[in-house]
């Protein structure tokens, strides 16, 4: 097992990340598991954290099979031949990506309420998650920070399938996993300690994660004489 859980494996994962710092980089953690992983990275590289939320789409009757990712901005990842293999018809799929979208705007809300997404132009986006396994959200990760108009875009994972990562390595900039194991199954057999991680947790993390605003720079007055 190379990682005890996900803050072990954030903080391996910085070694690899020291170029990645400064004023023009944001880390955009993938919820839910993605965020304890981030928030190592984002401490340690001192810039600012935020969500970037994807959503799944999961093939109906096998919950286990993904046909692909869809994220904000309109963003959508389809992975043909699985729907191909799967036999899923045009209105399962038109129904799946729906109650996706629906509850991919809660998510938003639930994880940013009423703070503004930062604003990624001409910036480096450094997208975190736990691991990689079809790539399906990854893609739709990396598709949406170009979409905010990210300059380059990172990918960071501790572990990924192999496939899915030297697929990934043509739709991002850079892509950094530690661990690409041949006999990859899951990601969650790669930690020794995988519990789910819950909303209060990722928006714990977050508020941790939010730099504190200084104070107002108080008016200039004129001396006393």
């Amino acid at each position: 097992m190379p990682f005890h859980d996900r803050r072990d494996a954030g903080r391996r994962l910085v070694e690899r990340l020291r170029g990645f710092r400064g004023p023009d980089v944001v880390v955009l953690a993938v919820p839910r598991g993605g965020v304890p992983v981030a928030y190592e990275v984002a401490t340690a590289l001192g810039v600012p954290m935020e969500v970037e939320v994807v959503r799944k789409l999961r093939v109906p009757f096998q919950p286990g099979l993904v046909f692909g990712a869809i994220g904000a901005h309109e963003v959508k990842v389809i992975d043909e031949p699985i729907l191909l293999r799967a036999f899923v018809s045009d209105p399962e799929r038109l129904r799946v990506e729906r109650e996706a979208r629906n509850t991919l705007s809660r998510s938003i809300l639930r994880y940013r309420g009423e703070r503004t997404p930062a604003r990624l132009d001409g910036k480096t986006a450094v997208i975190v998650d736990d691991g990689v396994a079809t790539g399906a959200t990854a893609r739709a990760a990396i598709e949406v920070a170009r979409s905010r108009g990210a300059d380059r875009v990172v990918l960071a994972v501790p572990v990924g399938s192999p496939r899915a990562i030297r697929s990934l390595s043509r739709a991002a900039d850079n892509v950094v996993c530690l661990e690409t194991p041949a006999l990859f199954h899951s990601i969650a057999q790669w930690y020794q300690r995988f519990d789910d991680v819950t909303d209060a947790t990722v928006l714990e993390l977050l508020t941790r994660s939010t730099p504190p605003t200084p104070p107002a720079a108080l008016p200039q007055t004129d001396p006393v004489l």
